[in-house]
């Protein structure tokens, strides 16, 4: 050790040892230098590394965030985890070291990709923080087959799994919400396909609410194959659904909610005369729209059914309303759960219910499981 590594080893000991905190400022400085510090600095933070366990959550979140943000976050990463630091802070991420993603190959770990997919990742705090722990699902959820290796329902069980560890970091209710929605949303765009209808796409926009644009730069970043057509591919899928929800929502913003005739539709139905009744019932309907409820332009039945499983409409038989409810029932494919539009008789490879490209860190082979 040079006199230089050892003097500058002492002075990050006395700044350890009043605030252990500064080892995470450390790792900032790190990745915004993209240099490593002597092996000596390193030691001492192993040594005080312990201590961060009852460091103030707030501030250690302030002094991790710079780091998040910088350009070379995977060698802050990295430095955290080889000082010990990930191991205190980040149990379940210490967890994904040498976690193999394919049992037989070398392929690398689930550390490695989360490395990566931070690095990648739009450099938007929440999102890199949804980066750095969107695959700590896969600690519990890994299962070996003679198919390969899977982690089925992983995005959720990581959600869940990030209850835990946003008590560490002194998060705000917003943050902590959207981190987790992230999480466990990882992988919805891995279904995208051109066979989803416009009301499926509805749905998917739907849903994702505000989060869309931050899902889908994660979808972006969590590409991580070293072959560039397949890269592309994949790339190529996510534009192609952001698109298309730009799209109809362009569309939907110029035409009315619900289609021409409906209040004809609602008159026969339910037997109703021109009324002040029937106008009420579109209201409704409009504003079910609005709040999300139900999808705009459907068909009648559609709507009709709404009205019936709300029992809007007065003396309606128990038997007329159990017929109008099924004559409506919504037969459009749902976007709920992992491997929805996966084609089991299909036997080409494509992005797997796992989440991961099987070029890159196959998980699971063709026998897709529904969860």
């Amino acid at each position: 050790m040079s006199s230089g590594d050892r003097t500058a080893a002492e002075r990050v000991r006395g700044l350890v040892e009043a605030d252990p905190v500064v080892m995470l400022e450390l790792a900032s400085a790190i990745a915004e230098s993209g240099r490593m510090p002597p092996d000596a600095i390193t030691e001492v933070a192993r040594e005080h590394a312990p201590r961060l366990a009852s460091a103030d959550p707030t501030k250690m979140r302030i002094a991790l965030e710079p780091g998040l943000m910088a350009r070379d976050v995977d060698l802050a990463l990295e430095w955290l985890q080889q000082a010990g630091a990930v191991s205190v802070l980040f149990p379940e991420l210490e967890a994904t070291v040498n976690l193999v993603q394919e049992e037989g190959r070398q392929h690398k770990d689930v550390w490695a990709h989360t490395k990566q997919v931070v690095k990648q990742t739009v450099r938007r705090p929440l999102v890199r923080w949804a980066a750095l722990l969107h695959d700590i699902g896969k600690v519990p959820t890994r299962t070996f087959t003679p198919h390969g290796v899977h982690f089925h329902g992983h995005a959720e069980v990581g959600a869940r799994m990030f209850d835990k560890i946003s008590g560490r970091f002194g998060f705000a209710r917003d943050d902590r919400q959207t981190i987790r929605f992230l999480v466990r949303h990882h992988l919805r765009t891995n279904a995208y396909g051109e066979h989803w209808t416009d009301s499926a796409v509805r749905r998917f926009h739907r849903e994702m609410g505000p989060h869309i644009t931050d899902l889908l730069d994660l979808s972006r970043a969590d590409i991580t194959s070293k072959r560039p057509g397949r890269r592309q591919q994949l790339l190529t899928q996510i534009s192609a659904l952001s698109d298309r929800c730009e799209r109809l929502a362009e569309a939907d913003a110029k035409l009315p909610p619900l289609p021409g005739g409906v209040g004809v539709a609602i008159m026969d139905a339910f037997e109703l005369a021109p009324s002040r009744l029937i106008g009420d019932l579109k209201r409704e309907l409009e504003a079910a729209i609005d709040r999300g409820e139900l999808e705009p332009r459907r068909e009648d039945a559609y709507y009709v059914a709404h009205l019936a499983k709300g029992e809007l409409i007065p003396n309606l038989s128990a038997e007329r309303r159990a017929a109008l409810i099924a004559s409506g029932g919504d037969t459009e494919d749902s976007l709920e759960g992992p491997n929805k539009g996966v084609d089991p008789d299909d036997d080409s490879p494509g992005v797997l219910a796992c989440g991961h490209d099987p070029d890159n860190d196959p998980c699971v082979h063709r026998d897709v499981e529904p969860t």
